[in-house]
């Protein structure tokens, strides 16, 4: 029998690597089923869907390896991450799928979350004071106008595999849905901003670098509190609280 890898694991979902095959158990199978549907419309790799018997999906493994993780060392060359940010507006270019996703939020719903998690943060002293005012200060940027796209909602570099230059694939597409492009590209350049210059040079067009650093800042702010409670560390250096600190 393989060796069985716990990949991730927290309270809402885990996800284990038998061999070939990762097996994906979620508490929400609501997630699941955008993660089914996004895969079926996007165009870019995705995993193949080997079986689905709830609470359980399996899916084949990718070829390639991924760009790295947040946290650790960047991996791939520059024409690899131009590859990746190739690929990312491909998806923001396909036709859009018939829900909203996890970066398609109103300002006025992430704004009053952002206010409230801040509180959250300076009350119980997870942060210092000025880290997180100035961060608030970054992340308004965020809130502007926006053309709907056809969005990931979590393209951490850890979800997207190459194999040379080469996109092999896309995984975990639970948060799917129409959004704010720039959210991706933020999240997917998240505490590897010497790479995003590479990743915009393949996606093609003139970006606001300042939304970008705002997203940087929100998607960090949001995360702290609930990697904590999770058993992540949010506080180990490249992650979230270095990403706030160099806004500083």
């Amino acid at each position: 029998m393989d060796e069985v890898k716990v990949v991730v694991a927290h309270s809402e979902r885990v996800t284990l690597r038998v061999g070939d095959v990762f097996l994906k158990v979620d508490a929400d199978q609501s997630r699941i089923d955008v993660e089914v549907e996004a895969m079926s419309l996007a165009p870019v790799p995705t995993p193949e869907i080997l079986w689905r018997k709830p609470p359980v999906l399996a899916l084949a493994a990718l070829p390639g390896m991924t760009l790295g993780r947040l946290g650790g060392p960047s991996t791939g060359s520059s024409a690899a991450w131009a590859a990746a940010g190739a690929a990312i507006r491909k998806l923001h270019e396909a036709p859009l799928p018939p829900r909203p996703g996890r970066a398609g939020r109103s300002i006025a719903a992430l704004a009053a979350e952002l206010d409230a998690e801040c509180e959250l943060l300076v009350t119980n002293g997870v942060l210092p004071v000025d880290l997180v005012t100035r961060n608030r200060q970054v992340a308004e940027a965020a809130f502007r106008p926006w053309t709907a796209a056809f969005t990931h909602g979590d393209l951490q570099i850890a979800h997207v595999f190459v194999d040379g230059d080469e996109v092999t694939g896309i995984i975990d597409w639970s948060e799917a849905g129409r959004g704010d492009a720039l959210y991706d590209l933020a999240t997917f350049t998240l505490g590897h901003e010497e790479h995003l210059e590479d990743v915009l040079a393949g996606y093609g067009t003139d970006i606001d670098l300042g939304v970008i650093h705002a997203w940087w800042s929100l998607r960090s702010l949001l995360a702290v509190r609930w990697l904590i409670e999770h058993d992540f560390d949010p506080f180990m250096p490249g992650c979230e609280v270095d990403v706030l600190r160099s806004r500083m």
